[in-house]
């Protein structure tokens, strides 16, 4: 795929970094405010800030700066990387980063609408869900940047070993992983939401 010789390729030629984190400053910035809109918290109810909440189904999932779902967000990343790569292999890289950062925050805005929460709570784990904190939201676009970078600076084999292993783990740890957050999206299945239960 050629890419045109834009303003911003102009722009990105000479100035590749300040171009690249102003672009990402301006989603993350975009996603803060359409979060705050739509009513969420800037911070868990609780009033603290976690650097880790490490229970998949507690009350305050999606509220702290990392949790289980974290790792989802850096395969995100490593996904975005890896489709990108094939999709626009001429485009810079930093555009690249900036466009999976814009993808990232997309969904990000778009699961916490209320259709989608509401989507959510249909899976066994998601029951008590009420949508992420604006923090958390944040939290997870740097958790797919960093799942980018560690693609960008990976061989394919040792990302898509990473993505397998990170399913695999998340499945036995918490019964729910990528694969499975997506499955129950589109198509609930009771015998899913029933393993999710440990029945």
């Amino acid at each position: 795929m050629a890419i045109q010789d834009t303003w911003i390729t102009r722009t990105y030629r000479y100035h590749p970094v300040l171009l690249t984190l102003s672009i990402i400053a301006a989603i993350l910035a975009a996603q803060a405010l359409f979060l705050a809109a739509m009513g969420h918290p800037a911070i868990c109810d609780c009033g603290t800030v976690k650097l880790l909440y490490p229970d998949p189904s507690g009350p305050e999932t999606s509220q702290h700066l990392t949790d289980w779902y974290t790792y989802s967000h850096i395969l995100h990343g490593l996904i975005f990387y890896m489709l990108l790569w094939i999709i626009a292999p001429r485009m810079p890289v930093g555009l690249r980063l900036a466009l999976a950062v814009g993808i990232e925050a997309a969904w990000e805005m778009a699961e916490n609408t209320p259709m989608v929460i509401n989507r959510y709570r249909q899976s066994a784990l998601a029951e008590g869900y009420y949508g992420d904190s604006i923090v958390n939201s944040i939290s997870d676009t740097f958790a797919a940047i960093f799942g980018f970078l560690v693609a960008r600076l990976s061989p394919v084999w040792l990302s898509l070993a990473l993505l397998v292993a990170t399913e695999a783990i998340m499945a036995y740890m918490i019964r729910d992983n990528l694969t499975l957050n997506i499955l129950q999206l589109l198509y609930p299945s009771e015998a899913v939401s029933n393993w999710q239960r440990g029945g």
